[in-house]
């Protein structure tokens, strides 16, 4: 037994080593893992869990947290009196998360960039983002105007979470015309059991990487679940970047024939076009801004107005974890990945007006 444990953590070298090499063939990733391998191991999982009404993969989380703090209580001890053993059991536990974490989901960071698959530049000019921004800003202004009849009034989503949850594949089967390669069936998508720490945390969902089920805070305002549940849907085929999964979140409720999917995925992006022509030119900012209706900046208020009542000090250390984690993970911007989603969407709205 020790030594079949020592060989597990000694295996921890060549699979590092072996998933720096795939970072250098992102082609090679591409066609054999997240077009090849990666939609099998995920279809198998959203068959066998997306039925479960709850989050398996939290019962997991919890059990593992658990035994873990178990472990360490118990080997407290051993530590001190036999460390090199200590260290062994330890890092072959780390060995087999990582080697799980990069086989069932993680190797998808290395794939091939989509604005390469797209064939769209990754640079654009400050007048490209300003024309497109404009297009963005008709578009939700349209759709506001449409549901409220009142460009002053915030938009309610008059839907639940769950029927939100239901209505999001119909959104990716539309989407299906266009990228025949991002078709969900079956469905796995399901509220975090932890929603009230993940809220305290700052995060709206995440994807569990080892039972490939979509999480969604179950707490963050209906306004941000058809975005933020389309959002983790594309994790879930396989997009790992967060510009990218930004990105095909949008197209996904866009494309949707529900008018409050289209609301909330035309105003999803529109708020990251705001925020970097204010970051480029403030004065800038301030000349354009009047142009949104004022009831879909009361939209933007809702989801401020939410996460400030809900920050904590411990916030900050959550995201510099998350970052990193980003970081070590192909994504060299961190958080502010989320962000590139503009540089995607200012490329191929250039190629595809609205």
């Amino acid at each position: 037994m020790k030594e079949k444990k020592t060989i597990i953590a000694l295996s921890l070298i060549p699979q590092v080593l072996l998933v720096k090499l795939l970072s250098h063939f992102p082609e090679f990733v591409e066609c054999y893992y997240s077009n090849g391998l990666y939609p099998i191991i995920s279809k198998i999982f959203r068959f066998t869990l997306g039925w479960m009404p709850f989050s398996f993969g939290d019962l997991i989380y919890t059990a593992v947290s658990v035994y873990a703090l178990r472990w360490l209580y118990k080997n407290r001890r051993r530590c001190r009196k036999d460390t090199r053993r200590w260290l062994v059991d330890i890092a072959a536990a780390i060995a087999i998360f990582y080697g799980v974490f990069h086989l069932f989901w993680g190797l998808n960071y290395y794939r091939l960039p989509l604005h390469r698959s797209l064939n769209l530049s990754h640079d654009y000019t400050t007048e490209q983002l300003v024309k497109v921004t404009e297009s963005l800003i008709n578009k939700s202004n349209a759709l506001h105007f449409e549901i409220t009849k009142n460009d002053t009034i915030k938009v309610d989503v008059p839907l639940s979470k769950g029927e939100i949850f239901k209505m999001v594949p119909a959104g990716y089967e539309n989407l299906k015309n266009t990228f025949p390669h991002l078709e969900y069936y079956p469905k796995s998508l399901k509220k975090s059991i932890y929603s009230y720490p993940l809220t305290y945390m700052g995060f709206s969902g995440y994807l569990n990487p080892f039972t490939n089920e979509a999480q969604v805070d179950g707490l963050i305002p209906v306004y941000k679940f058809p975005t933020t549940s389309s959002h983790e849907v594309a994790h879930q085929l396989g997009y790992a970047a967060e510009n990218e999964a930004n990105f095909i979140g949008f197209m996904a409720t866009t494309s949707h024939d529900n008018i409050y999917f289209k609301y909330t995925g035309y105003t999803f992006a529109l708020r990251f076009f705001l925020n970097e022509i204010y970051r480029r030119d403030a004065d800038l900012y301030e000349t354009i801004i009047p142009n949104v209706n004022t009831g879909i900046l009361k939209n933007y208020k809702e989801i401020r107005d939410f996460w400030d009542a809900h920050e904590n000090p411990v916030e900050p250390f959550f995201k510099l974890f998350y970052g990193n984690f980003l970081k070590a993970n192909n994504q060299s911007k961190g958080m502010q990945s989320y962000n590139y989603v503009v540089a995607l969407l200012v490329n191929y709205l250039e190629k595809h007006p609205l």
